[in-house]
């Protein structure tokens, strides 16, 4: 990677951190529906999506700012959209779980568990019968890993050689419950196996680690030789939802916040002299200016009429 394309990274990172930090203020003030904060993942999105084209797809979860804002997605228009407003992706009526944008390529966060990889796969299907030159990144949570969605998608994926690249961000729990717990290998990327198709683990918080391994797959999809089940181990570091109980122990959240990826790969850049303080800061100060624009913008936009209710609706 050139120095710049480092920076843009570490600055993505930011964007999502600090949107999600704000958004977390923003619902305990009045904002409506959930929020599924994705801080403490930020360096899966920003490096997976770092590793594709424009022109590319991706599939998203309910914790799905991260994935979308890596894929360009505006700020001002994401958290109009959490608030429910007519200037937001999708005029207020997606919230924060239902962001979609065919323009980036962002074909949809999905409020259903592993509801996004049927529809990756489909966009697969549609790159090969079209023989496009695009491949789909489908993000989906380890509890998705257990519903049969998963398997069925991957299971045509592997058989008709579809360019996708199915990345389970593993953070170590569905909603409160252990993933460990509920099934008996230590790795979800070991279940390729059973569909012939390559299998690779990697640091999630490792930004680094997550754009080489991501490229990698990426060139075998654009090949032509099919998809790659990738498992990144990372951690939220919120409850499921903001205002959910947590039974997660404290310690462990603690242990993982000290492993947390922007501090980490700030580091890096330092080390190889791409950034320095002033810069840092710089960086950081635009970003909050940013974010703090977009919820300005967010307040000061309109609500639907009641009239858009029934527009966009296919009868």
């Amino acid at each position: 990677m050139k120095p710049q394309e480092k920076i843009e990274m570490y600055k993505k990172m930011l964007q999502i951190r600090l949107f999600e930090e704000e958004a977390v203020i923003e619902i305990r003030s009045g904002m409506p529906g959930f929020i599924h904060s994705y801080a403490g993942q930020e360096a899966v999105a920003a490096g997976a999506c770092s590793a594709i084209r424009k022109d590319d797809y991706i599939t998203s979860t309910h914790r799905g700012h991260g994935h979308c804002i890596a894929k360009g997605a505006d700020l001002k228009m994401m958290m109009a959209e959490l608030w429910g407003k007519i200037t937001g992706y999708n005029k207020g009526k997606g919230g924060s779980m239902h962001i979609a944008s065919y323009e980036l390529g962002i074909l949809g966060a999905n409020g259903i568990v592993g509801g996004g990889i049927p529809i990756a796969t489909g966009a697969g299907l549609s790159i090969k019968v079209d023989d496009l030159d695009k491949v789909v990144l489908c993000f989906f949570g380890d509890g998705a890993s257990n519903q049969g969605t998963f398997h069925e998608s991957i299971n045509i994926a592997s058989a008709f050689k579809l360019p996708v690249i199915y990345i389970c961000e593993n953070n170590l729990y569905g909603v409160g419950t252990y993933q460990p717990r509920v099934r008996a290998i230590e790795d979800i990327a070991d279940r390729a196996v059973g569909y012939g198709i390559p299998g690779k683990v990697a640091d999630g918080n490792d930004i680094t680690a997550v754009y080489n391994t991501t490229a990698e797959a990426v060139k075998r999809a654009r090949k032509g030789d099919g998809p790659s089940l990738l498992e990144f181990k990372t951690y939220r570091w919120y409850p499921h939802f903001e205002g959910d109980i947590d039974p997660r122990p404290p310690e462990e959240v603690s242990s993982w916040k000290e492993k947390e990826p922007i501090n980490r790969f700030k580091e890096v850049l330092f080390e190889e002299n791409i950034l320095d303080e002033e810069k840092d800061m710089e960086i950081i100060n635009t970003v909050k200016e940013e974010v703090s624009m977009a919820v300005k913008f967010a307040h000061e936009s309109q609500e639907p009429e009641l009239s858009e209710a029934l527009t966009d609706v296919y009868k």
